[in-house]
């Protein structure tokens, strides 16, 4: 009797001293909102969950895949929309004086920091916000929105600032998944200039297979970096054929690295479009040749001669024509 009071005994302290659980929940007011309208947690283009609002109230209690994480709170037809970041928190957020995007939210740190931030910045001239992010993640070595901050903008920064950003974080900001994007950007990043030797590179091709740019060597190549979902690229395509068509005998050749993260809509768009050429991608919304090259826009592309050196960026149209005509006839 006196062991099974002890083992009781020793189960309650444990259990008294285990911290409860953490678990994310939601609850929210709205405003004017219809009885029955759905409200959608979605995390890029993946639907996370969903529930209706009754009497302008609605709440949320869904297992996150992790924590924190950044969403998007919307209806079906984007009429209310809010991005927020969500942590295994119990969680509020107040529309009730206020819009939809600028309902008051608790119980994220991660949020709090971004609401901050965001409101700050809408204050600051344009020609001054470069400054102030820098400052922000100067100053917030250790919050994973600094983390984030950074890796949203590295492209745009370059190298060098990024590397010097990205030194001064915290070991748990190097290691979280902004940090490892950031740190994947720094180590790959080569931003070749014109007068320079390309960066050879290997892909996965619209069959499967691997495929090289350096399989065009001796060749004159344009190295093209596109998407389906870019308007300025799928309207430049047609315009692309006609001069793949009429230099294609003659030693030109296009190599085509797609952004697009979805096989079928890469796939789809090369078959609409009719793109005859080697087109490769890695499926990866941080594209690897993307990074080696320091792609921050698309279209974009760099025209490559027969000995392996970039001598022009970004050509189209008539200009295209007018310099393949200028070097192959």
């Amino acid at each position: 009797m006196k062991k099974l009071i002890f083992g009781i005994t020793a189960l309650l302290i444990i259990s008294c001293n285990e911290k409860e659980k953490e678990e994310f929940s939601l609850f929210g007011t709205t405003n004017g909102i219809e009885n029955k309208t759905k409200l959608f947690l979605s995390f890029e283009d993946d639907l996370i969950d969903s529930t209706e609002v009754i009497d302008n109230k609605f709440h949320f209690k869904t297992m996150l895949t992790k924590s924190p994480m950044q969403v998007i709170l919307r209806t079906k037809d984007y009429s209310h929309y809010r991005f927020l970041w969500l942590e295994n928190n119990k969680m509020t957020m107040d529309a009730t004086n206020s819009d939809f995007r600028n309902a008051k939210v608790m119980g994220s740190e991660t949020e709090t920091l971004s609401t901050i931030f965001r409101h700050k910045i809408d204050t600051i001239p344009r020609n001054k916000r470069h400054k102030y992010r820098i400052e922000f993640i100067k100053n917030n070595p250790d919050k994973l929105f600094s983390a984030y901050l950074l890796s949203s903008y590295a492209k745009s920064w370059g190298k060098e600032k990024t590397n010097e950003l990205f030194n001064q974080f915290s070991k748990n900001n190097k290691n979280s998944e902004f940090g490892k994007s950031t740190f994947r950007y720094i180590k790959l990043n080569k931003d070749p200039k014109i007068g320079e030797k390309y960066v050879d590179f290997e892909m996965t091709d619209a069959t499967g297979d691997k495929r090289r740019l350096s399989e065009f060597n001796g060749k004159l190549v344009l190295l093209e970096f596109w998407a389906s979902n870019c308007g300025p690229c799928r309207q430049e395509n047609p315009n692309l054929v006609k001069t793949y068509n009429k230099f294609k005998n003659k030693g030109f050749e296009i190599f085509a690295v797609s952004e697009d993260t979805k096989k079928e809509s890469w796939l789809k768009a090369i078959e609409k479009d009719e793109l005859p050429w080697l087109q490769v991608s890695d499926l990866n919304k941080n594209n690897t040749a993307f990074l080696i090259y320091g792609i921050n826009g698309i279209p974009d592309n760099f025209l490559i001669d027969q000995n392996g050196k970039i001598i022009e960026r970004n050509l189209r149209g008539e200009k295209l024509n007018e310099k393949l005509t200028e070097l192959l006839n």
